[in-house]
């Protein structure tokens, strides 16, 4: 149900322009949003911010949950100090943008579809109970493994098993094998053991490994590679950490997803 409505291939611009902060919580500039919705003047997009941030108003929600300003200070060439003004926007500060924009750009309308969509998709996300929740993001984790591997792959790593275990022990703080022992599940079951806490702490890890990656052509070969994924992994057991969480090799393991797709196949 849920990956019928993803966004087709015209809009997958707004995708690659979104953003992670270092919580793992997306978020789009406003900048990069007014080239995407075809806006060429910024004084005449900030217009439609401020139309978005009074719909947020009335709407009943705070706008500064939504619009966070990140407007700096710069200087320019003759040493003089100039400001740039930008947003960081939420999914719903992106929806209301294109709700307010000019309809009658073709950019707008596929925004207006695209958030539509992505809000809804939420929604029901936010519908389902603990153990769909499970089954969605671990095949999100699966497909964005599969999307990892390509692109190291291209990387030049070939020792797949160094550079999967690297990742481990940069979140888990312990090699693959010894987090098998000591959660006491058989080889090759972490991940389909895992609860929805623990299967998201993996999924940042591995689409902010894929990202580096593929935009840092000097990571190449199996131990640059490896060590850029044990680096990532060990940043989100940081964050994990200065927020209180428990950190994944603590979390307890849950049944196995491949018996709860089985039992909802019967229900079904």
């Amino acid at each position: 149900m849920l990956n019928s409505i993803l966004p087709t291939a015209p809009i997958k611009e707004f995708e690659i322009i979104k953003k992670n902060n270092s919580n793992g919580i997306e978020f789009w500039s406003a900048r990069d949003l007014m080239i995407v919705l075809d806006y060429s003047n910024w004084q005449n997009f900030v217009e439609v911010i401020k139309k978005a941030q009074i719909s947020c108003l009335k709407s009943g929600q705070n706008v500064e949950n939504h619009f966070i300003n990140v407007s700096k200070m710069t200087i320019v060439g003759d040493n003089t100090p100039i400001g740039i003004q930008d947003w960081e926007l939420d999914r719903y500060a992106c929806y209301l943008i294109a709700q307010n924009g000019d309809s009658r750009k073709e950019k707008i309308s596929l925004a207006q579809t695209y958030f539509a969509i992505q809000t809804r998709r939420q929604e029901l996300f936010d519908q389902l109970n603990n153990e769909e929740k499970r089954i969605f993001v671990r095949d999100e984790v699966t497909n964005q493994n599969k999307k990892l591997f390509s692109t190291a792959k291209k990387a030049g790593v070939n020792n797949f098993g160094f550079f999967n275990d690297a990742g481990y022990r940069g979140l888990y703080n312990h090699s693959l094998s010894d987090i098998e022992q000591m959660k006491g599940i058989k080889k090759g079951e972490l991940l389909d053991r895992a609860g929805s806490t623990e299967l998201a702490a993996n999924l940042f890890r591995i689409t902010q490994t894929e990202e580096l990656i593929n935009k840092d052509k000097n990571i190449y070969g199996n131990v640059r590679a490896a060590n850029t994924h044990l680096n990532v992994g060990r940043k989100v057991r940081k964050t994990i950490q200065e927020i209180g969480g428990v950190l994944p090799e603590n979390l307890p393991p849950e049944k196995n997803i491949k018996n709860i797709k089985n039992d909802l196949k019967k229900l079904k």
